[in-house]
């Protein structure tokens, strides 16, 4: 376990390097690419950012309608000892947020700069690293979510421009892609399902994650999609239950949203998993 610690904290070293370089994949072979990573991929409104916000424990992704990730989030967890949680931009390396509110205004901020205040994407990625006892060592890479058509204000060509990008790090043998989709949509019509396929057909390096269980219809279960007769993989399916709008809204922290998840889960209170 020690040698798996050291070995993610090399690898994140060499990421943080390859950044500050100039190198940040998803442009042909490079240093970067050749690391290994987790790319979170799912369709707009998929529950992508409260499956990271979940694995972190703190509100500070951007949200709203349309497409919030414009570019890549590269997301590097710390496990610290003591109490103190912190972030910190590779763009802002003297700069220590404490207030995770400010984490997300500066996501917001450091996107605009590059993209300017438009709908448009960049492949140019933030570099954020967390630093918190409630974490395990891990670099995730949050991508932009896949859309099927463009709106006002976007490039026509958008929707193969997000599904380019996305490609471009999930395409790579190293990369272990984890796979959001909806459990209130059908399986068969999901993005990330679909490009997680055609990339890796075997499913070996694909972990699937169920979210908004509790928005299914009535009469209607996910058995066959966590149990992997809709779609199989190597992996066990994940369901999860995510925090509503209304929780978002009124500042549910991820405690309580934790406790009213598992008791959704609790076989004696609901029968239609």
């Amino acid at each position: 376990m020690a040698t798996m610690e050291s070995l993610i904290g090399l690898v994140n070293k060499i990421q943080r390097a390859c950044t500050v370089l100039g190198d940040h994949g998803g442009e042909g072979m490079s240093l970067w690419e050749a690391l290994p990573s987790v790319a979170v991929v799912g369709g707009q409104s998929s529950g992508k950012s409260s499956v990271l916000e979940s694995v972190v424990g703190r509100d500070f992704l951007p949200r709203g309608s349309g497409i919030v990730t414009r570019r890549p989030l590269v997301l590097q967890l710390h496990k610290t000892e003591g109490q103190s949680e912190y972030a910190e931009f590779l763009h802002a390396p003297k700069k220590r947020f404490t207030d995770f509110a400010a984490v997300r205004k500066e996501i917001q901020d450091e996107t605009d700069r590059i993209t300017g205040r438009t709908k448009q994407i960049s492949n140019i990625p933030i570099h954020l690293s967390i630093y918190s006892p409630n974490v395990v060592n891990l670099t995730v890479i949050d991508l932009p979510g896949l859309t099927k058509v463009a709106v006002e204000g976007q490039s026509e060509s958008i929707v193969e421009d997000i599904e380019m990008m996305v490609r471009s790090y999930v395409e790579k043998p190293n990369s272990i892609i984890l796979a959001i989709s909806p459990a209130n949509q059908d399986i068969a019509t999901s993005d990330a399902i679909k490009l997680a396929k055609e990339v890796d057909p075997t499913g070996e390096r694909t972990f699937g994650v169920l979210t908004k269980l509790d928005l299914m219809d009535k009469g209607t279960n996910a058995l066959d999609v966590l149990e992997g007769r809709a779609y199989r993989l190597q992996h066990p399916w994940v369901g999860i239950v995510n925090r509503s709008q209304a929780d978002i809204n009124k500042n549910v922290d991820m405690i309580v949203a934790r406790r009213k998840e598992q008791e959704y889960f609790d076989p004696a209170q609901n029968m239609d998993i």
